[in-house]
This record gives structure tokens, sequence and C-alpha cells, in this order.
């Protein structure tokens, strides 16, 4: 009896701490050369959660995101600093605002939120708010779900479109339309992923450059300032493309950076002339360019682009839940211009003592149901109880 009585209370004080852990393991290909390869091409590596946190407590999930990346893989070529996660619909502008205390920028898709961002293509951003509500336009790549005939009108009518992609469900690999993804490699857009669409955007809260002629050779320099660092410190530092109007002067040669194409998609530094003559430089903060006219002439810096390399319309694929980079991104080898926003999550796993909390309620019931069974054989054999009491009365004496 005592041995059971001390299971009984064994099991009340052990059951709760079994059931509170959530066994997970880490996703290996990160840190391959796998996961290399993908953050040179351009992707970009976020958080969609870690199992065992709860979203009670977002800055909880906000910190162990950050650990699990950091430990294992830089955020982007451009940063080390994650901007992406992925949210339930469930938190308040307080709670978003908690994690963007954090360096989370982009809090994910439909959200509910009064503000939003590119839920259509007039949705722009204003304010950093507008990015904890990101809008899913264009659909998924999954065959079956994905309406090819929605993201071309997509893509006619500009903006950010956020498609999204699940590589996996339970033990069932996804296949992806082939048809889309041919639509989108035949496209004239910025292929780009979250973090870099918000560290273009957030450019427009603070920018510097100097500007100069010394007769033929205008000169160009996108400043790299404390102000501006300070302004948005998280923003990655990458390419952001200026217009500069020479009046359509031809173009002698242009040192500083290379040339690029109208059909340059991926991020990187680079010049180019437009359609209407008028140069498009791309450049990180600190660089610049001397270009050299045919002639001395009038000059004007009209601003920035809305998009990379003067495109109109932006993509990002954005891989959720992905718990195994190998199975998620396996189907897109080959496709080189794609790039991704990979939200990624440890992998939970079963939990091999996981009957323990079952057994400790069965030995509490069991143990209940014994002594009543006890006392109430006792209570219905008096002649047992006496024996017992004498058998007590001659052991004192």
């Amino acid at each position: 009896m005592r041995l059971v009585i001390l299971m009984l209370f064994l099991s009340a004080i052990w059951a709760p701490s079994v059931m509170a852990q959530v066994e997970w393991e880490e996703d290996g290909w990160l840190t391959t050369q796998m996961g290399k390869e993908r953050l040179d091409a351009g992707d970009e590596f976020g958080c969609s959660g870690i199992p065992g946190v709860s979203w009670n407590d977002p800055g909880a999930v906000g910190l162990e995101c950050r650990e699990y990346l950091r430990e294992r893989i830089d955020a982007s070529k451009w940063a080390e600093n994650p901007l992406s996660i992925s949210t339930p619909i469930t938190l308040t502008n307080a709670q978003h605002q908690i994690l963007s205390n954090q360096g989370w920028k982009v809090h994910g898709v439909e959200n509910d939120l009064m503000q939003s961002v590119w839920h259509n293509a007039t949705d722009l951003p204003e304010f950093n708010e507008d990015w904890y509500n990101l809008g899913e336009r264009g659909g998924s790549l999954e065959q079956g779900i994905s309406d090819i005939s929605k993201l071309e009108d997509e893509i006619a009518k500009g903006g950010l479109i956020n498609l999204y992609w699940v590589g996996k469900i339970n033990d069932v690999t996804i296949r992806h339309d082939s048809e889309i993804v041919d639509l989108l490699e035949n496209s004239p857009v910025w292929f780009t992923t979250w973090g870099e669409a918000w560290s273009y955007w957030s450019v427009d809260r603070c920018n510097s450059f100097n500007r100069s002629m010394d007769g033929k050779v205008l000169n160009f320099v996108f400043n790299e300032t404390i102000a501006c660092n300070s302004a948005e410190p998280d923003a990655w530092d990458i390419p952001i493309t200026w217009i500069i109007d020479v009046n359509g002067t031809a173009v002698e040669s242009v040192s500083g950076v290379g040339e690029i194409s109208e059909n340059q998609r991926n991020t990187q530094e680079g010049w180019r002339l437009s359609e209407d003559g008028t140069i498009l430089v791309s450049l990180r903060k600190g660089n610049g360019v001397s270009i050299t006219l045919e002639n001395e002439t009038d000059y004007d810096i009209i601003g920035r682009t809305q998009f990379f390399n003067g495109f109109e319309t932006a993509i990002t694929i954005t891989g959720h839940e992905t718990e195994d980079l190998f199975n998620w991104f396996r189907r897109f080898e080959g496709n080189d211009e794609l790039r991704f926003t990979w939200l990624v999550t440890p992998r939970e796993i079963d939990d091999a003592w996981g009957w323990l909390p079952f057994a400790g309620v069965l030995v509490v019931v069991c143990s209940v149901a014994g002594i009543y069974l006890v006392l109430r054989s006792d209570a219905h054999h008096p002649s047992r109880s006496r024996s017992l009491d004498a058998l007590a009365k001659e052991g004192e004496e």
C-alpha cells in the first residue's frame, strides 16, 4: 500500500512535466552545402514557429526563432538578421509590435488587421504596420490548386504578388504546377523575397545621395548615413534602383558597376538604359557610379523605382512551414531565377515516453479503486476488523 501511495504522488508530480515537453529535431539541410547554395542564390530564411513554444507569448516565439536561425544559417546573402516570420491571425496589434521590436518586420499573410499591404495592386505600403498583414495574391504553386488565369491577371495589374508553396504534407510529397512556373519564368517581374521587398520599400523613409557634373562626367553616389541607418537599423543593404534623367544624351561609358539588361530579374548592382532614355542605376549604400556622356547636359535625379530594375511587378514565393529544405526545394532545381522565402520550423517528433502521463493517470485510478475495494471489504467483514484489532493489542502487550 505504501508503494501504491508513493506511485500516486510521483505520477501527480511527474505527469504534468512530461506532458509539457515537445520533442523536435532541426532541419539538417540548413547547415549543409544545400543551405549555402540557396543563400548564395538569393533566397531568404525566416521562421514559422518553434514546436512547444506557444503564440500566447509571441515574444518567446520570436526569440526562439531568432536563436534557431542564427545558430544554423544567415537570413540572406545581404545580412544575417532575419526579417520574416509567419504569425497566426489571433495576434493583436500590440503582439505584432513586440515581434517588430525584435526585428521581425514582415509577419505573414492574411492576418485580419486593419492595416494591410499588397492584398491587391493598389494596396501600397505606407507604414511598417502594413507589413504585419501581407496579402497572398497569386495563390499556390501546388498542382490542382493553382489558378494560372488569375495569376496572369495579377501580374498584368502589377504590384507585389505573394505565392505560397508547401513541399510535403505528412508523408505525401506535393507536385508543383509546371505551367505556373513557366508563366513566371517568362514574365517581366522582379523575383524577390519578403525581406528584400520590405528593405527596398524602407529606403523611401530615409535616403541620401550625392550628385555632381564634371564636364561630361556625371557622378552619383548612394550615401550610407548614420541617420538613415538609425531610422531603419534592421533593413538589409540591398541594391536600390535610381532613375537619372540626362535629357536623352547618349552614354559613352559607365564605371563603378557593370551593365545589366532589362531582363535582369534578380537583385544585383548594375546600370542600364531604359526605353525612354533615362538611366537606371542599381546601387548598395556607399557605392557610386561615374557616367561619361556624349556631351555636357542638364540632368535630374528623379528618384527610385518602385521595384528593382524598374519592374512594375514583383514576385515572392513563400515556403510555408519548411521543416525539410530538401523536399521543399528539390522540384525547382533548374529554375535558377526563382527566389524563395523559406519560413522554417523544426520538425516535431513523436515522444517515445509519451505514454507516461497516461500510465500516471492509470496508476491514480487503480490506486483509488484499490483503496476503495479494501475499505469496502473490511466494512463487510467485521470479524476481520476485530481480529486485526486483537493482533494490534497483542503487539502492544
